[in-house]
């Protein structure tokens, strides 16, 4: 059986107009994989540092060993994004999704992220004043693609991660990495 290790480590987003952000990731697969260790999913803690820059630091890390039968469903990273306010409340702010690169090494990739938008002005108000934004009911639909086209979007900020993959046996098991 082929086998995938996931090290690495959530760095930052920017571009994003709300300035206390943190982060919900999962890594998402398809059923020829299995967890043999780790955590597929998780969340940052609330970055409140931000000055002028408009990055969000996170430092959170990612640790995951898969094992899988074949590549279908090649694993994903999905993200969300999050904005807090003084009160305690969240909403979301950003979503997107990156699959995870089919070599060996160190990578650093960039996801761009989305936000659901509205065509009321009412809403688009609320939204500036930072006390709320538009949520997506199920959130497969952020990965998968399914009924995305029904959504009105706006394109929003991007997240920052840096993996080390480490792949084991898939030479064994016919598949070539180049």
């Amino acid at each position: 059986m082929a086998e995938l290790h996931i090290l690495g480590e959530l760095c930052h987003a920017s571009h994003f107009e709300e300035p206390n952000l943190f982060c919900k990731w999962s890594v998402q697969f398809g059923s020829s994989w299995k967890v043999i260790e780790g955590h597929c999913e998780g969340q940052s803690a609330a970055s409140t540092t931000r000055v002028d820059t408009r990055r969000s630091h996170f430092g959170t890390p990612l640790d995951l060993h898969l094992a899988c039968r074949g590549i279908q469903g090649w694993p994903k990273l999905h993200v969300e994004l999050f904005a807090l306010n003084s009160f305690d409340n969240y909403w979301p702010v950003g979503y997107g999704f990156a699959f995870l690169p089919t070599q060996p090494g160190l990578h650093r990739i960039r996801v761009a992220t989305w936000k659901v938008s509205s065509a009321k002005f009412v809403d688009t108000v609320r939204e500036k004043f930072h006390t709320g934004g538009f949520t997506v009911a199920k959130s497969d639909i952020v990965f998968s693609g399914i009924e995305r086209y029904k959504l009105l979007t706006k394109s929003a900020g991007s997240v920052e991660v840096e993996l080390m993959l480490i792949f084991k046996n898939f030479a064994e098991n016919g598949v070539e990495l180049r």
